[in-house]
């Protein structure tokens, strides 16, 4: 299956260091190789970057690298492929509009009868079940609130429940960003993490790569990080509990909700 990487923070930061972990499995350490991406907020637009080839090869990947975008909230995926072949359609994170602003979905797993979920104006580009069940999804937000976005609280409420329901008897880990908050849901494997002060050093699991984050950082600074599997072997990472909702602002764990 995939492997998914998540970033929210309160200052804008860069995912230099945990996209190096994750890309590495992208076809060095893990089996990953079927395509990477990578979704980087600016306000309510994300900026995406795609490619249907192996992360850990890929002189875009590089150039992403090594030329840091700081962002408040980003979403990346690695993808080894289940359903759908290798293209740029089939690749995550997919992206669509709602209310105004870009939200961006990556997904760990399979839905079952995920082509059964019915579609309204959101359509897929390619033939994953991930895309089908991102579109149905937003599709099931627009109906319940129509043209106006509901509160925060409301609407981590909402997609808990879809989300539940479109996972039931099937494997939803998932990623999905709005621009003001991150939602991440554990269906069988999910782990986080909440760097804060005092920063310490950390080493990537797979890669001979450190930051002491105490150099880089302000005592104000939080930054949430989420992954499929712990990125680094010095920090404890928090592993979820099945079919739970994190809800991620401002760095912060606000929510855990039943999905």
């Amino acid at each position: 299956m995939c492997e998914l990487l998540g970033m929210e923070c309160n200052v804008l930061t860069d995912i230099v260091f945990s996209f190096a972990g994750l890309s590495a499995r992208g076809g060095k350490h893990g089996p990953h190789a079927d395509g990477w991406g990578l979704a980087l907020y600016d306000g309510p637009v994300a900026r995406v970057f795609l490619e249907p080839a192996a992360a850990a090869h890929s002189p875009l990947a590089t150039f992403v690298k090594q030329n840091p975008i700081k962002t408040l909230l980003a979403i990346a995926h690695v993808r080894r492929k289940t359903r759908g072949k290798v293209s740029l359609a089939n690749t995550h994170p997919f992206t669509r509009e709602l209310w105004g602003r870009h939200f961006v979905f990556a997904h760990n797993g399979t839905v079952k009868n995920a082509f059964d979920l019915k579609l309204g104006r959101y359509q897929p580009m390619g033939r994953t079940d991930s895309e089908h069940a991102f579109c149905h999804l937003l599709g099931a937000l627009e109906h319940e609130f129509k043209a106006k976005a509901p509160p925060p609280a409301e609407l981590a409420k909402a997609i808990a429940r879809h989300a539940g329901r479109i996972g039931k008897g099937g494997t939803f880990n998932m990623l999905l960003g709005d621009g003001h908050q991150l939602y991440a849901r554990c269906s069988t494997k999910l782990h986080h993490i909440v760097r804060r002060a005092p920063f310490k050093k950390a080493t990537l699991a797979d890669e001979d790569l450190s930051v002491d984050f105490a150099e880089v950082t302000t005592p104000k600074d939080r930054v949430a990080v989420i992954a499929t599997m712990p990125l680094t072997r010095d920090e404890t990472w928090i592993a979820g509990e099945p079919n739970t909702l994190w809800v991620f602002r401002g760095g912060k764990l606000t929510k855990t909700l039943a999905s």
